[in-house]
């Protein structure tokens, strides 16, 4: 994908959707983190219908971990591998109290430090919640990278880099939100929707036909 295909590609996106939003439920920085570290490996949807119940209840560090951990595990155990998660946000909680007032830090460093926090989960607060244009690569990103010739890559990394790289810098706070909305609704996995598709002129790929 050259870079006037790159410029067509995010205008496309954008003009249909001007304001993106991760579709993660949260109300505060903490409710972000929480929801992003119950999301890995499990939809955005059942991590919703598990936080409705929990952040009612315990929204904060201080009220997780008096909820304790057996009453974190309850609220979220509709949510795959529920209990390591529960540790680990239980534990997240804890650090957050002790070593940062019970606030959210805003510094990769601090992010990664946290219990199941990773690069993507830090990558995904730090865009969404202080606005920084970062880049986290799930399995959408990904293949939307590779698929697309916009950002081919082996590593998850390679592809964030990439398109830290190509994306223009008008962009690059809102493209992790539409690139993640087109790779789960439009270019899918197994079928993508190349018919139907609006940035399909500026893309790589070219469809099977029968």
């Amino acid at each position: 994908m050259k870079p006037a295909q790159i410029e067509s590609f995010f205008a496309t996106l954008q003009a249909a959707n001007p304001l993106p939003v991760t579709e993660l439920e949260y109300t505060s920085v903490f409710e972000l983190l929480a929801a992003v570290l119950l999301s890995a490996q499990a939809t955005d949807v059942g991590v919703n219908k598990a936080t409705r119940r929990l952040f009612p209840v315990a929204g904060t560090p201080q009220k997780i971990l008096a909820l304790g951990l057996a009453g974190l595990e309850d609220h979220i155990k509709t949510i795959g591998l529920f209990r390591s998660k529960a540790k680990h946000l239980m534990e997240t909680c804890r650090i957050l109290v002790e070593q940062h007032g019970g606030q959210v830090p805003r510094t990769r460093e601090a992010l990664e430090a946290l219990p199941g926090v990773g690069r993507k989960t830090a990558n995904v607060v730090l865009n969404s919640a202080f606005g920084e244009p970062t880049m986290a690569v799930d399995t959408h990103i990904f293949r939307v990278g590779n698929r697309t010739g916009l950002a081919p890559g082996k590593t998850p990394l390679a592809v964030e880099l990439k398109l830290l790289k190509r994306i223009p810098a008008p962009y690059l706070v809102d493209a992790h939100h539409w690139l993640i909305l087109h790779g789960r609704y439009v270019c899918q996995a197994r079928k993508p929707m190349c018919t139907q598709c609006t940035v399909a002129p500026f893309c790589d790929f070219k469809p099977k036909t029968a």
